[in-house]
Formats: C-alpha cells, structure tokens, sequence
C-alpha cells in the first residue's frame, strides 16, 4: 500500500513474539510494511528516525512501560493513529485508552479479518490510506445491493468496488443463482446450468460451493440475507437485481 507515493508503516508493538509475528505477517500481506517492536523504548526510538509509522498496533503490557502511558506520549506530540492490542478486557481499560487518544481496542484473542479490518478503517479515517481505485462499471452482467458481477471479465465487485477473489467454480455458481433469482433452483438445476453435470461433481459440492461463496458476500453467513436455503428443495437468489447488457 501506498500513500503520496511512499510505503504506508505500521508499528506492531508486542512483547509477545508469537503474536507480534503474526500481526506482522498479517499487516505485511496487505502490503502495508511492517515493523515489529518488542519495547516501548523500541518503539520511540522509531518515532524519533526519519521514517515513522503511519499506525500504531500497541500492546497494554509492556517490559519495560505500561501501554497506557506510552500512548499517552504519543499523543501529546503526535497525531499517529494508535490500535491498542491487549489482552486486558476490562471497561476500565478499554475507556482510559479510548481518552487518551487511542483511535481504536482490539481484545485478546482477536480474530485477524476484524483486526484487518479494523486497521482499514483507522487508516481510512485518518486519512492515511487512499480509496482504492473505483473499477469501471460493467457493460454485461448484474448488480445487486452495491455488488457488480461483471460476466465479461469474470469478476465481482464488492459494494466499495474492491473485487472480490472467487475460483471458477464460485463465479459460475452466483452468475446462476443471480439468473435465476427470485425461484428455487434445486442441486440438478444448479449443476446443469453451470455447464457441470459432466464434470466430477456431486449435488453436496454445490453445498459446500454455497457455503463458501456466503462467506465472501454474505454480511452473516449464519443467517444469510441473498442465497437462502429452502429445505428439501434448494437454493433462491433473493435480491433485488439489475440487469446490464444481458436478456432478463
């Protein structure tokens, strides 16, 4: 990631070197660059060099300094943004972090998507990452609730027009749920216009194909909101769907 033409940093302060590597593994292959300290002292001798970090992940617990005070540090001099990653789940914690300045609190054990996420949207706020690149509209596929399936370049866009990774198999399973919504299309249906009644592939691979495909545009895939199952039968596409390009 880059911001005016230079590397966006992220700071991964923890003394923890098991969970310091793993957010910096995360943060790395986002492409943002990151840079794990183990200290606060680690981390203010970084402030101090020519090429400070953009954010900073900072644990409560420290060695050598309480997290609390270290932000408190930062802030009074910098306007660097700051997550506190901490295994304290406290409301005490939680509010005096959020007072001093901190921009965000992520608890111990954390799940990595929401700590991403969370990392996205604090840079996004602060002004710190760009909007990503807005795709040209498709000229022949669908659209529904902000999403854009493009049938030309095989690609489905998210609703803030970031595409979204899907194999083969997943772009061919939504194109038919999309062409058929709004009526239950039953496992042979689905095989049959996803040109795979020949192939190596069973009515159960169509369900686990759903599962997988919830969990890139569901907002929860436990209670989904476009691919509902109706029991006994199979599977309706309910979303309201414009039609570009292609016959209705």
């Amino acid at each position: 990631m880059r911001l005016e033409g230079r590397e966006i940093r992220i700071a991964v302060v923890d003394d923890d070197p098991a969970v310091r590597e793993v957010v910096v593994d995360l943060v790395g292959a986002e492409g943002y660059v990151a840079v794990g300290c183990a200290t606060a002292q680690a981390l203010l001798q970084m402030l101090k060099g020519a090429a400070p970090p953009d954010l900073i992940i900072l644990d409560l617990r420290l060695p050598d300094q309480d997290g609390l005070a270290v932000a408190g540090m930062i802030r009074a001099t910098s306007a660097i943004p700051i997550i506190m990653l901490t295994g304290r789940g406290g409301d005490l914690d939680r509010i005096l972090g959020l007072e001093i300045g901190a921009d965000d609190y992520v608890v111990k054990p954390f799940n990595t998507r929401e700590l991403l996420a969370r990392i996205k949207a604090v840079l996004r706020r602060t002004g710190r990452e760009p909007s990503p690149a807005q795709p040209s509209p498709a000229r022949n596929g669908y659209r529904f609730a902000g999403f854009d399936l493009d049938l030309d370049r095989r690609q489905l866009n998210g609703p803030g027009g970031a595409p979204i990774a899907l194999t083969v198999a997943e772009f061919d399973l939504l194109a038919a749920l999309v062409r058929g919504r709004g009526r239950v299309l039953t496992r042979d249906q689905i095989l049959e216009m996803t040109h795979r009644v020949n192939d190596d592939v069973f009515d159960r691979t169509v369900d686990v194909l759903v599962l997988r495909l919830r969990r890139k545009i569901e907002p929860t895939p436990q209670s989904p909101r476009f691919i509902r199952t109706e029991r006994g039968h199979g599977y309706v596409f309910d979303a309201e769907v414009q039609v570009i390009g292609v016959p209705a």
